[in-house]
């Protein structure tokens, strides 16, 4: 298997991983005018892009992974809930379900909170094991932070759900599994995120300082930090929702 992280603008990271023996890879959380990058790895690792994947809906950045799709004829992904706002259509995600590329299986989690279709994927390599190998987070677990719940109004119940996706679905998996999320120290995305780019489940749960507290401590402590709204968030919530033309449709 190979994996690329690509850190962008807003403090974004996105990733591009696959199966070089049978020539399939992964995009996930692309940013708008990053689409070339990914076009020139899969053709120097000489795969086809299967799925372009975005962990949800973003507010901070306007998404490239729509006009990645079409410029190479993959399956656009967002997970089923997203269509309760989208006004595109889009291959629908559900929870637990596999994705495979070649040899590399991408299991989806459903991690409301952040936003109401967030998502986060376990990836596995079959030649090494059938285990998880790594897990992208997106925006619900940051290095050192979580994200933030009030993009989509009803904070406190956000803040509750996001809690609840954390402690199911994320803690319960092996202490040693890395985590890679959707941004790092600079975004508007949570608070207090780090600057480094990955970590594990193992450390985060020893030091991460929300995943410690219970639940209504949890709320609290995410209602107290909130910062400010993201530059645009209308404009770039329009554009990816389909309500307004993206850049390259105009």
């Amino acid at each position: 298997m190979f994996f690329k992280q690509l850190a962008t603008r807003d403090a974004s990271l996105s990733y591009f991983f696959g199966c070089g023996g049978l020539g399939k890879a992964v995009a996930v959380d692309v940013v708008e005018g990053d689409e070339t990058w990914f076009i020139h790895e899969a053709a120097k690792a000489q795969v086809t892009l299967t799925h372009v994947i975005d962990t949800h809906v973003h507010a901070d950045h306007v998404s490239g992974g729509r006009k990645l799709a079409e410029l190479t004829g993959s399956a656009y992904c967002l997970h089923e809930n997203a269509r309760d706002s989208v006004q595109f259509d889009f291959e629908s995600l559900h929870d637990e379900q596999v994705i495979a590329a070649g040899n590399v299986l991408v299991r989806v989690l459903h991690t409301p909170g952040h936003t109401l279709d967030s998502t986060c994927l376990l990836v596995s390599d079959k030649r090494r094991s059938e285990a998880p190998w790594f897990a992208l987070t997106g925006d619900t677990l940051f290095v050192g932070a979580v994200g933030r719940p009030d993009l989509a109004g009803r904070e406190r119940e956000m803040a509750a759900m996001l809690h609840d996706s954390l402690h199911t679905k994320l803690l319960t998996l092996p202490a040693e599994l890395e985590i890679f999320p959707g941004h790092q120290a600079g975004s508007a995305c949570g608070a207090g995120l780090s600057g480094k780019p990955s970590s594990t489940i193992g450390f985060e749960t020893r030091w991460n300082p929300a995943l410690g507290l219970p639940r209504a401590e949890f709320v609290e402590l995410l209602l107290g930090q909130i910062p400010p709204r993201p530059a645009e968030m209308d404009r770039i919530v329009a554009i990816n929702t389909g309500q307004v033309a993206a850049p390259h449709e105009v």
